[in-house]
């Protein structure tokens, strides 16, 4: 296996490409372009990948441990397909939209400043996980575990209290209101 170590990707078109190496550690990719690419059974620990183009790349058992994802464009990723083993990733300012964390444990895992509309979330743990700025417009809860987590900046969530343990969930005013919508009770001020 081709390890490369601490080395710097800038602008590289790994769609056109392809890749030397399968597995990168403590690497950065900056403004790099992995649209469509089958990153499958690859590693990628410590890395970080900023300004990058991945939308609906293929990640079938692909490692990603401690990886950092800023301004990254990640539509319709199927994370879920990815090695469970080991798992920590971190988005700042990410368009992720149609991607799927479909029963991944990701506690404390940080998304801030991001688009994650139509994201699957069904049965993901999310402990104490920040989604702080974040657009949830039709993300898919379902028996999804929010304990501790903060959605208390989110906005455009729907979340069933009956069907996701959202305990000690931080929420606010007035977004919280949606937990209520099931129910189709009236609130006035």
């Amino acid at each position: 296996v081709k390890i490369q170590y601490d080395f710097k990707f800038e602008k590289v078109n790994f769609s056109a490409d392809g890749f030397s190496y399968r597995e990168f550690e403590t690497c950065e990719f900056i403004n790099c372009n992995f649209q469509n690419c089958n990153l499958s059974e690859m590693k990628f620990i410590d890395c970080t990948f900023t300004d990058c183009e991945m939308s609906l790349v293929k990640v079938h058992k692909t490692a990603f441990q401690d990886v950092i994802f800023t301004n990254c464009k990640l539509m319709g990723v199927h994370f879920d397909d990815c090695n469970h083993i080991l798992l920590s990733l971190k988005f700042k300012k990410c368009q992720l939209d149609l991607s799927s964390f479909y029963r991944l444990k990701l506690s404390k895992t940080s998304f801030q400043d991001c688009s994650l509309k139509e994201v699957d979330f069904s049965e993901t743990d999310l402990t104490a996980s920040i989604f702080r700025q974040c657009d949830l417009q039709l993300a898919v809860f379902d028996n999804t575990i929010l304990e501790k987590a903060d959605l208390s900046t989110a906005i455009n969530y729907i979340i069933d209290p009956d069907k996701n343990h959202i305990r000690k969930a931080i929420f606010s005013m007035p977004d919280v209101i949606t937990l209520l919508n099931k129910y189709q009770i009236v609130i006035r001020d």
